[in-house]
């Protein structure tokens, strides 16, 4: 299960309505880079596969592919206001350690693959 606040959910469906390409919908995933191991993927997509779990959170498509979630599991979004500026913010249950960005986890069973640059 994947948990999206109301507030990061309200700011999703405004950006999904000001996509030109009809029927987008809210991906997620995880791709092995990042400063710790996996780097998480957010954004929109029109393209399906056989590979891709469907949900529907706070009334809004997202989709998953079936590798990704057991890295993604519990996941919860947020978006959080900071001063002039705001974010979405990911607490993932499944990570034992994160960079100081918070863009990128590892887990307990895998160390994914840390980009040399970091």
């Amino acid at each position: 299960m994947i948990n999206i606040s109301e507030t990061a959910a309200d700011r999703l469906k405004e950006m999904l309505a000001q996509q030109e390409t009809p029927g987008m919908f809210l991906r997620l995933g995880v791709a092995p880079g990042g400063c710790t191991g996996f780097s998480y993927a957010m954004g929109f997509d029109d393209k399906e596969s056989d590979e891709d779990l469907y949900m529907d959170i706070q009334n809004m498509k997202v989709v998953v592919e079936k590798e990704n979630l057991k890295y993604l599991n519990g996941l919860e979004i947020d978006f959080e206001e900071s001063g002039m500026s705001g974010g979405f913010t990911i607490h993932n249950p499944n990570a034992v350690a994160t960079c100081g960005c918070g863009s990128s986890f590892r887990t307990k069973e895998e160390a994914g693959v840390p980009d040399k640059d970091c």
